[in-house]
């Protein structure tokens, strides 16, 4: 009988922990649109699987009151479980305890839950939904803090780190999300900013609301911030579990392979068309990434940030690769401060977690002009070259129109490694375009001529005939080859299958120092 009652005290205590801060409490966070942190936990993980790791901690804290307080868990739910059958572990802090502030147990619970998925080579996710650092617990929650970021460090490049944003995260709490590879946040809910709006307005006096300053449009369209917005929490989970489904568990395992039923040697005959006859047209170039991959299926990442560039994950022949092209439809696909720092990050992630790289190439240079200059395009255009440089995993890419200059090395060429290069007939690969480069070379016969229009005109399809195609790169091996474009799926799987056994070393250091 004693142990009888033994069970029901430990039901009932796990039944008051499940209820974080009351139905009060509960009833509040769906009041302003938000589940709680175990809801989204049971959507996240399949059916029955998540396994709830400390629920008993609580705080140690008997400072300003806390040992009076109720902080059932400590204000974190931590544990592990499978998310379509994958081993994932997790982080998901309960707004409804104290307002989910981080204090030194808190901390632990997350850092433990972190060591164990580096020990198990796991994927770990970090639901943020705080009022941020405990004052009440003082330096202990700065401590708490400091041993997440260093443990995001060296989980970075070893295992998956993904951060969704559910709620508020301010001050030193946003460094955790911006360490790890992965930002998702919601609609209206979601907030990240190092100081908040009261601070700014009595220290500067602008005048700036929440969602201005931190929330999801701005961190996904301005700042670049984050990865990711969804209008729900419901659709942001699906999206996360879409996510995984492309990465690896860890550093050493092979990206999962997942057959869809396309065929490998499906010819796309719109391809051949695709391309529009003046050299300054734009088209979308997520009609190309479409027609290639498995069925379709394309998750861009950073889509409404840097939309003169492309960045995503898609399969080919059902294994994972990851996709940088520029995109002709916004800046004429130019690259500049900012694509160059989301397709440089994105070549990193691929190269770390071993996805191969393709890159579809269609630019007519950087962007020119006093502010690009000043906001130091020379040294964020660098990250670029570098990434690509660094990078030892299977590296193609396909040109389809323009190449032009330092932005056509820049964009994975044969000179930084790339280990396949394929040209479609309209590929232009030169050091400008035939206008420019007819201005220069040709500028004293187009003055001298009698009619300037027209010898300007000649020169420039002279220019254009003899270079601005991609037969001189061919002819040096720059090309590896010119392919028909409705044939650009069968020729990726192809050179994919030939370098899956590609081995590659790099001189032994300590690491490099990329230009950030």
């Amino acid at each position: 009988m004693a142990n009888i009652d033994k069970i029901n005290e430990l039901h009932a205590k796990k039944e008051s922990i499940s209820l974080g801060g009351g139905a009060d409490k509960i009833a509040k966070q769906h009041e302003s649109g938000k589940m709680t942190a175990r809801e989204r936990l049971n959507l996240l993980f399949d059916e029955n699987s998540f396994v709830e790791i400390d629920a008993f901690v609580e705080t140690r804290s008997i400072e300003f009151g806390m040992q009076k307080k109720k902080v059932p868990g400590d204000g974190v739910v931590t544990g592990y479980g499978t998310v379509n059958g994958r081993l994932v572990f997790v982080s998901s802090q309960d707004f409804t305890v104290i307002g989910g502030s981080l204090g030194e147990m808190h901390a632990k619970k997350i850092t433990k839950v972190m060591d164990m998925a580096m020990k198990m080579g796991a994927p770990f996710l970090s639901i943020n939904d705080s009022g941020g650092a405990r004052i009440e617990e003082g330096i202990d929650s700065l401590s708490g803090f400091g041993d997440i970021f260093f443990r995001n460090t060296l989980a970075s490049g070893v295992i998956p780190q993904i951060s969704v944003i559910m709620g508020p995260c301010a001050g030193g709490a946003v460094y955790s999300p911006a360490i790890t590879d992965f930002i998702f946040m919601v609609e209206k809910t979601s907030q990240m900013f190092i100081t908040g709006p009261q601070v700014i307005k009595a220290v500067t006096g602008e005048d700036v609301s929440f969602e201005k300053l931190g929330g999801a449009d701005t961190h996904n369209s301005t700042s670049g911030v984050a990865h990711f917005k969804s209008s729900s929490e419901m659709e942001c989970i699906e999206e996360i579990k879409r996510l995984i489904g492309f990465l690896p568990d860890n550093n050493l395992s092979d990206t999962p392979y997942e057959p869809k039923g396309d065929d490998l040697n499906r010819i796309d005959e719109e391809l051949n068309e695709i391309i529009p006859e003046g050299a300054n047209k734009p088209y979308d170039m997520l009609d190309v990434i479409t027609k290639i991959v498995d069925n379709g299926d394309f998750l861009e990442i950073q889509k409404h940030f840097a939309k003169n560039i492309i960045i995503g994950f898609g399969r080919l022949n059902g294994g994972t690769v990851g996709i940088i092209a520029n995109q002709p439809k916004f800046m004429a696909g130019a690259l500049d401060v900012n694509s160059s720092d989301k397709a440089a990050r994105f070549v990193r992630f691929c190269d770390a977690f071993n996805i191969p790289v393709i890159t579809l190439t269609d630019v007519p240079g950087y962007l020119p002009g006093v502010g690009q200059e000043h906001n130091g395009v020379i040294r964020h255009g660098a990250k670029l070259l570098y990434s690509f440089s660094e990078a030892t995993v299977p590296k193609i890419n396909v040109i389809l129109r323009k190449a032009y200059g330092g932005a056509y090395i820049a964009m994975n060429s044969k000179h930084l490694g790339a280990d396949m290069v394929l040209a479609w007939p309209s590929a232009e690969i030169a050091v400008m375009g035939p206008d420019g480069a007819a201005n220069i070379i040709f500028r004293k016969e187009i003055q001298s001529a009698e009619n300037p229009v027209e010898a300007r005109t000649a020169k420039i399809e002279e220019y254009r005939s003899k270079f601005s195609n991609p037969y001189v790169a061919a002819s040096r091996g720059y090309v590896d080859d010119v392919i028909e474009p409705a044939t650009t799926r069968i020729r990726l799987i192809n050179a994919l299958e030939m370098l899956s056994s590609k081995r590659e070393n790099r001189p032994a250091k300590k690491h490099g120092n990329i230009p950030l």
